[in-house]
């Protein structure tokens, strides 16, 4: 909203259309759709007189709804016209097809992160760890903003950013837009998810609030951790972890340790620390707790009107899972390769900081944000593995610590002199991500009869079957600065034009450096003595010296990289309605960058050649939106567009990489192409007064050279690497209905309250095109027949054909009392591709139910709000499998688990 305080948009409907026009000679005016100024796209904003609004302004019910459900949004700019019907429902009012979350709305579903809220958005999964998947399109083809601008991802192996990292509490509104629009980023596949952070507060408060909760798999009962640092609890470190002084002292020299020139048994006593590589059990999981503060004051400043806002969040929360994990040893899955169930549990502690400061000058509007995420994952892992072939078990344990920060800070102004309007953005991001320590130890059992000591684990530091040693230290650091101006002027009654430019650099650095320790083998003192001892008695400077240990680096070969993407950005659009009733927005966005990656010479002499690669590209990206009011309560939309989809850093790099989500190697490919999409939608809308809608959408995409991953064989395994395939298309409807039931007539309880149900479905077919001429490229390959690589026909990865949403529940109209139901459902996805004649691998999300209650009440004379949730109420698992016919193998499932919480929140 071009200003957050309701109070200030009111007299811009009081201002004149030039010349005073009548409702006579201007009666299209009666059904023109309105985007108000509150939607803060940089508007042309005019109004008629006082008299006309009389005649043309909504019923009263609407004008309640409307002004009380306008949530704050803040997006680049595009030109408006503000016709005589006040529309504040920017689903309705917007020349686009969105979805908007408000404040209230995020409330509602109860989530404590933002992804978790967007999954009930319609058309919107949420895969992994944050990840939004638009209409069945992966997250590559999702874009994320933050208040109109760009984000830097925390991910070393993505660019785009997780969701889960964003807790609601910063969040006043977030805006999925899906039909594309020249004035947003041409990285517009699936669509784009715009955030707007918490703004100038009306009045005044102080907001503080405490949770607890507990999980059924997880609270109370078994789990392991490691102990680490005394500040742990915080998701900061201490220090302890920061890089040993011998470890430091190589890094700098530029020396690989292959050229047999370093200290290793100096280097391998200070890799493996007690605090760090000792697993220990937890006989009862602590419960989750979490807390915030918001603060928000206002106040006048001559004839300017000043807010702040600052919050502080706190969440400190533990899950365990015990899971089946299962690798086939052939494609008819009728055998097992091995057989493993793991215990895995994390600590994720999340703290939040927000200050913004913003200042209403008549129209004008300027809002300076500052955002600090810091996200910390602390990971135990205990697995015992069955080898089918050599019978062996193997007991492999994992500790790790994760550690993701976003800073954001961000200055944008929202300025309007009469017809005029000027937008102007900017901002400088950094994300970090560090994972000093990640340390992993196997043990094998030999079943062998004759080993005197078959029954129990030995590590012999082979670095294969029968023992490994590895730590490991990464470090991810990306810079993001971003500018923008957009103009908009009102040139007639019914016809406004707008231009922009904006700027985006990025760049990015990651390292990760792997080390793994052996030992001679053949020694009968090590093999039936120092073997047997845990990981921080088995690697002690005495041992490392009477054994010889031996150190060496298995990331020598590509240990660091760095990427950047500069794109420069202008547009043209108009909104013209050319008649009475259909309104055109069209626009086309031109758009050039340069990506580059280029590997990072750390070492004085590297193992391999050094490699830097650049991809060009500039782009014409038309969009064009018709919308036609064919009666006040029903609205029709015609949507067609162009956009675009660039490789991500890491898919560009011809280099061996492994990536822990998947548990597989990669290998990039610097002769990708971006993708190019053709978008086209149909959307028919009907509003029955107030919040009460239903809306049909039918939507196609065409995608051109799609990124898509393919399996090779080696002597050393499967590695996965990209490349385009020839192109695949997608296509599926869209159903969205919300209605509210008033249940005043029945009396006694039901006085003051109403019913709601808030649902929609989406059904997406997608599907790879291969011909039998279509040819595949690869980097120091020969080209090859595409059908050699891809499938015709397959499913794109992480696509459901089904997703629905259902929110039923009661709601007080006089104060805060919502009960609500939310249910969830999606049907089966490609999470993995199949390595050769193998399945792929599937999940099946199912249904989830859960239940929130908010509660207002008075406490000690002060407004509170008791929430109580139950998520998971059906106890529905995680499954990832392989079928091939009546034969399944599991991936990776588990038992969710059912998870009860109840906080407490009170305004001062």
């Amino acid at each position: 909203m071009k200003g957050a305080a309701v109070r200030t948009v009111a007299p811009l409907f009081a201002m004149n259309f030039p010349g005073g026009f009548s409702m006579t000679k201007s009666s299209w005016l009666c059904r023109t759709l309105l985007v108000t100024t509150a939607l803060a796209l940089p508007g042309i904003a005019h109004a008629q007189d006082a008299q006309q609004q009389e005649d043309v302004l909504p019923s009263a019910e609407e004008q309640e709804f409307e002004e009380s459900a306008s949530p704050d949004v803040s997006i680049p700019g595009g030109a408006i016209i503000v016709t005589g019907r006040r529309r504040l429902d920017e689903t309705r009012s917007s020349e686009q097809v969105v979805n908007v979350l408000s404040t209230e709305d995020i409330a509602r579903t109860g989530e404590g992160d933002i992804a978790g809220a967007l999954g009930r958005v319609t058309g919107l999964s949420v895969v992994g760890n944050g990840y939004v998947y638009v209409r069945g399109l992966g997250d590559r083809y999702s874009l994320a903003l933050l208040n109109g601008l760009p984000l830097p991802s925390p991910e070393p192996l993505k660019r785009v950013v997780p969701l889960d990292i964003f807790p609601t509490n910063v969040v006043a509104s977030s805006l999925v837009q899906k039909s594309y629009s020249a004035n947003f980023p041409g990285e517009f596949g699936g669509g784009v998810v715009n955030l707007t952070t918490v703004a100038v507060p009306d009045e005044s408060f102080i907001n503080v609030g405490m949770g607890v909760g507990a999980d059924t798999e997880t609270t109370f009962s078994f789990g392991y951790s490691y102990y680490g640092s005394g500040l742990d609890w915080t998701g900061f470190d201490n220090g302890s972890r920061d890089n040993p002084s011998s470890l430091q002292a190589f890094l700098d020299s530029g020396a690989r340790l292959s050229e047999g020139q370093t200290d290793e048994h100096g280097l391998i006593s200070q890799l493996v620390r007690d605090d760090f590589a000792v697993a220990q059990k937890l006989g009862n999981v602590p419960v989750d707790y979490s807390a915030d503060i918001t603060m928000g004051h206002s106040f006048d400043a001559g004839e300017a009107i000043v807010g702040l806002v600052a919050t502080v969040g706190y969440e400190n929360e533990w899950r365990t899972r015990d899971i089946i994990q299962q690798r086939p040893e052939r494609e008819d899955l009728t055998a097992l390769r091995t057989d493993a169930r793991t215990v895995n549990t994390e600590n994720n502690v999340k703290l939040n900081a927000l200050l913004a400061a913003g200042v209403e000058l008549g129209d004008h509007r300027i809002r300076f944000t500052n955002l600090f995420i810091h996200d910390t994952i602390k990971q135990t892992r205990l697995s015992e593995q069955l080898d089918t072939n050599s019978g062996d078990t193997r007991l492999i344990q994992d500790t790790a610590w994760y550690e993701r920060q976003l800073f954001n800070s961000q200055i944008v102004a929202e300025l309007q002199f009469d017809d005029l309007g000027v937008d102007l953005r900017g901002g400088y991001a950094n994300s970090q991500r560090e994972a000093p320590f990640e340390s992993s130890f196997l043990y094998a059992y030999n079943e062998s009869s004759s080993d005197p000591l078959r029954q129990r684990p030995r590590n012999l530091l082979t670095g294969g079957a029968l023992g490994q040693a590895s730590v490991a230290f990464s470090d991810l650091n990306e810079d993001l600065w971003f500018g923008g101006i957009d103009l908009d002027y009102l040139l007639t009654d019914r016809l406004g034009v707008g231009v922009g430019y904006s700027y985006t650099d990025t760049f990015r650095t990651s390292s990760r450096r792997q080390f793994s320790i052996r030992a001679p083998s053949g020694n009968p003192e090590f093999d039936q003595g120092a073997s047997l001892f845990r990981p921080d008695y088995l690697i002690r400077p005495p041992l490392i010296e009477y054994f010889d240990y031996s150190l060496s680096e298995d990331t020598e070969g590509s240990p660091a990289f760095s990427a950047g993407l500069e794109i420069h950005a202008g547009y043209g659009k108009i909104n013209w309605e050319f008649i009475d009733y259909l309104t055109l927005d069209l626009g086309v966005r031109y758009e050039t960058a340069d990506q580059a990656v280029a590997t990072l010479d750390v070492f004085t002499n590297p193992v391999t050649e050094p490699f830097s690669g650049v991809l060009s590209n500039d782009y014409w990206l038309p969009g064009a939106t018709l919308t036609w009011e064919a009666t006040p309560e029903l609205q029709l939309r015609l949507n067609a567009s162009k956009t675009i989809a660039r490789p991500q850093f890491r898919e560009l790099l011809p280099v061996l990489y492994y990536d822990p989500d998947t548990n597989r190697s990669f290998r990039g490919n610097p002769l990708l192409e971006d993708s190019e999409l053709f978008n086209a939608e149909a959307r028919v809308e009907y509003y029955l007064g107030g919040p009460d809608r239903v809306s049909v959408a039918g939507f196609y995409k065409d995608i051109e050279n799609p990124i898509e991953t393919s399996i090779q064989f080696g002597d050393n395994g499967t590695t996965g690497e990209f490349a385009n395939a020839p192109q695949a298309q997608l296509w599926g409807v869209e159903v969205d209905f919300v209605k509210y039931f008033d249940l005043n007539d029945w009396g006694g309880v039901f006085d003051g309250r109403r019913f709601f149900t808030i649902a929609n479905y989406t059904y997406t077919s997608s599907e790879l095109k291969v011909g039998p001429d279509d040819i595949v490229v690869r980097y120091q390959r020969a080209p090859t027949a595409a059908s050699n690589v891809f499938v015709d026909g397959s499913k794109l990865t992480g696509q459901s054909d089904h997703l629905a949403n259902l929110q039923i529940g009661l709601e007080s109209e006089d104060g805060l009392s919502q009960q609500t139901l939310l249910l969830t459902y999606a049907s089966e996805r490609v999470v993995g591709r199949g390595d050769g004649a193998f399945p792929d691998i599937i999940e099946d999300p199912g249904f989830r139910l859960d239940f929130v209650w908010r509660q207002g009440l008075d406490l000690f004379g002060k407004e509170s709000e008791l929430k109580f949730q139950i998520r998971n109420i059906l106890g529905e698992n995680n499954e990832e499998f392989q079928q091939s016919g009546d034969s399944r193998i599991e991936v990776n499932t588990y038992d969710l688990g059912t998870k009860v919480s109840l906080s407490l929140s009170t305004e001062f």
